[in-house]
């Protein structure tokens, strides 16, 4: 999973590669765009926190628009890392799969908040578009989900009549899990735990088939 280390090779005299670079700058990045805004990053900002010139950042990214788009794409392939490895493990259980789905998203949000909120929650009022390419790698996302509302349906376990347009329910429910946990706006009355093993429920109990009859 991602972390704050690197993972390019240094040279020979000890300095960062480009591999490291590339790395150290889309660390730091995603730092300061959680703590500052998109609106007080800036290139030089970026490399004075790293300690290079601002040309260093140029060699790897044209712009802050590029950083970003880049970071939402990584952040994205992770999260579809852990979603496909969680709906392979219930290959013949749609209901366990779509289960498996809904813990696998709200641990992902809640172990990779900068990520998380740089994917789902920052809305800079004036950016590049994100590139089709990664528009397409993002969907594949919500496509786990609605692929395995669509494969349960079709087998009778599953109670869905368009399993697009329930994804999305799935999703927009998983996401309010997080988001309320993350900025701590959940009652501190109600338990952690709780709060999501009842969410989690709750998308279950929306989609599971009535038991056939004898």
């Amino acid at each position: 999973m991602p972390n704050a280390s690197s993972t390019g090779p240094s040279t020979a005299n000890g300095t960062p590669g480009d591999g490291d670079l590339r790395r150290q700058i889309l660390d730091t990045t995603r730092h300061l765009l959680v703590r500052d805004g998109f609106s007080n990053l800036s290139m030089r900002k970026i490399a004075r926190s790293i300690g290079y010139s601002a040309t260093s950042i140029y060699l790897h990214f044209e712009s802050k628009d590029a950083l970003l788009h880049t970071l939402i794409d990584e952040g994205m392939q992770h999260l579809y890392d852990r979603l496909e490895a969680a709906a392979a493990a219930h290959p013949h259980q749609p209901l366990n799969r779509l289960e498996a789905l809904c813990r696998t998203f709200i641990d992902f949000g809640l172990s990779n908040p900068e990520y998380y909120e740089i994917m789902f929650q920052l809305h800079p009022e004036h950016m590049e578009r994100y590139p089709a390419e990664k528009y397409r790698r993002a969907r594949r996302n919500l496509d786990i989900i609605a692929e395995t509302l669509g494969g349960g349906a079709a087998c009778g376990d599953l109670s869905v009549d368009n399993p697009r347009v329930s994804a999305s329910t799935v999703w927009a429910s998983l996401h309010g899990t997080v988001s309320l946990l993350l900025a701590q706006r959940v009652d501190v009355r109600i338990d952690r735990t709780d709060f999501i093993e009842s969410a989690i429920q709750q998308t279950l109990r929306s989609y599971a088939a009535l038991p056939r009859s004898a």
